[in-house]
């Protein structure tokens, strides 16, 4: 990383350097460079290059710039022809230009990358938190299921509960009713029992009294009897006397 670094701050030192050269070069002059570059990539494929005036005329705008002052100046610097300073100038430019664009990524791709990775690692605890929120539901879930289970049990034995405390009051209330029944039974019983008793007692004393009366009616006949036989008796032996 430090290499690159130093690589970059010397392109830029480089270019710096040369860029002063480069700006003597005549913006006609590149131009033609350029069309005269067009020119030889593709004169076997049109018309037009077959043209004399236009060779000529591509000749000397490449003449023109290799024999531009800046060229020849660099050509004096490095100690080469006219042709080879004006090939190498053209390299050099095309390394600048590209170490410009190099440059520019290099300043821009960092920053795009470190948004990139912001993003990323953004959406990786977006992603953790919501990995977590739905274990925890799910964890929630299972528990509730897991006592699910406890709570059916819990719930039968209380309705057992309850159907057992319900059959033993059915039971205490039918005992109870039972007991009111034999004890309404019983005072039925001795409430006719006294009854029977009294009305027997009364059917005693009348038929008592029924036969002392009977008893008291035969003594009188009998006295009557008696006194009537006394008279006779009596009257018999008066006669006789």
């Amino acid at each position: 990383m430090r290499f690159g670094l130093k690589r970059i701050s010397f392109g830029r030192l480089a270019a710096m350097a040369l860029v002063a050269g480069v700006l003597f070069v005549p913006a006609q002059r590149s131009h033609a460079l350029l069309q005269e570059t067009a020119a030889h990539a593709g004169d076997h494929s049109t018309p037009e290059a077959q043209d004399p005036a236009k060779k000529e005329e591509e000749q000397e705008s490449s003449y023109q710039y290799t024999h531009s002052p800046a060229v020849q100046t660099f050509g004096r610097m490095v100690g080469l022809n006219p042709d080879q300073a004006a090939t190498v100038f053209t390299l050099i430019n095309f390394v600048l230009l590209a170490s410009a664009v190099l440059y520019g990524l290099a300043k821009m791709l960092p920053k795009t990358f470190r948004n990139r990775n912001t993003a990323i690692q953004k959406g990786l605890v977006d992603a953790r938190t919501a990995t977590e929120e739905a274990r925890a539901r799910l964890s929630a879930v299972e528990a509730r299921l897991s006592r699910l289970d406890e709570q059916i049990g819990g719930m039968r034995q209380q309705a057992e509960a309850d159907a057992e405390r319900e059959a033993e009051k059915l039971r205490a209330g039918v005992e109870a009713q039972k007991a009111k029944i034999v004890a309404d039974a019983e005072t039925e019983i001795q409430a006719a029992s006294a009854a029977a008793r009294r009305e027997l007692q009364k059917y005693a004393a009348e038929l008592a009294i029924s036969q002392a009366a009977r008893k008291l009616e035969v003594t009188a006949a009998t006295d009557k009897l008696l006194v009537e036989s006394f008279a006779s008796k009596l009257g018999g032996k008066g006669g006789q006397n």
